[in-house]
């Protein structure tokens, strides 16, 4: 009896390991990228039609399941190379041990089932979905090893983010808003090669070799620069209304920057948003204050 209460104490740790694997397999934390489809939705001013909310949401769930699928495919490719790095070995579940590789693909066919059986829900969102899968996909296998094109697939997928959105809701988007993002994904991706740089060397990441601290701090205080002009611009012409939203902005590209090279948090954006407390409430100040803002009736 008790060895068999052993067998099954076991067998449940096993199962719920390998389930807590699956879930972390997928990434959950990086979901908050996908954020950015609800832009459209927040500054349109559709935030208070329910069929415009449940749409984008909708919208935000898919890339939520195809940027999973994308890590999925990235952690199978990379399982060798995770198996040697220091931090990967302990943190990637495939390279772990803790998911074994056949279990991966199967939660990959259920992602990409659930895809296609949205094409026949929101076909023009789900093209949006085919073009971020592909460009992943080429970054996976090729893009990732080419300088340069590596941080602009990166951020081009943001960009993708935030035009899904728009199409999910039937917003137009102004032009400045495609090229804030731009410079703030590009700001974001740029940030994380330094930190790479800083804490692993070229070891982490081959096309680490093609950079230089120097470098990827030009790239990045071109983008924060270009991000805070852009979204200024975007305020000033579209949303006047908005203004006050420019002070928090700018607090936040410092703060993150603060976090960055005080705390050595850059080499995750969604950690470092979610481990430092100033820079989570100016995100959430900044989305209240353009909600209060757009609110239907205000001002």
């Amino acid at each position: 009896m008790r060895s068999q209460r052993r067998n099954n104490n076991e067998t449940l740790i096993k199962y719920l390991s390998q389930s807590w694997g699956l879930c972390k397999l997928m990434r959950p934390k990086q979901w908050v990228k996908n954020g950015f489809v609800l832009a459209p939705l927040m500054f349109s001013g559709e935030f208070m039609d329910l069929e415009a909310v449940s749409r984008a949401m909708f919208a935000m769930f898919l890339f939520c399941v195809a940027s999973s699928a994308v890590y999925i495919i990235n952690d199978i490719h990379d399982i060798e190379n995770d198996r040697r790095h220091p931090r990967k070995s302990k943190t990637r579940p495939l390279a772990a041990g803790i998911v074994s590789i056949p279990s991966a693909l199967t939660l990959l066919a259920v992602l990409y089932t659930v895809l296609v059986l949205s094409w026949f829900i929101v076909p023009k969102v789900m093209l949006v979905i085919i073009a971020y899968s592909v460009l992943n996909l080429a970054y996976t296998f090729k893009l990732k090893y080419m300088p340069v094109i590596d941080i602009f697939v990166i951020a081009i997928g943001f960009v993708l983010r935030v035009y899904a959105g728009a199409i999910a809701v039937g917003a137009p988007v102004s032009s400045w808003m495609f090229i804030t993002t731009l410079c703030l994904a590009l700001y974001l991706a740029s940030v994380k090669r330094q930190q790479e740089l800083k804490q692993s060397g070229s070891e982490g990441r081959k096309t680490l070799e093609k950079y230089t601290v120097t470098l990827v701090d030009r790239y990045a205080e071109m983008s924060a620069t270009g991000a805070l002009l852009f979204y200024s611009m975007f305020v000033m012409s579209a949303r006047p209304e908005l203004v006050i939203t420019i002070p928090l902005v700018l607090f936040g590209l410092f703060r993150y920057w603060f976090v960055v090279e005080a705390l050595d948090g850059g080499e995750s954006p969604t950690d470092a948003l979610f481990a430092d407390w100033p820079l989570l409430l100016t995100v959430i100040l900044w989305v209240s204050a353009c909600i209060w803002s757009l609110w239907p009736g205000q001002g």
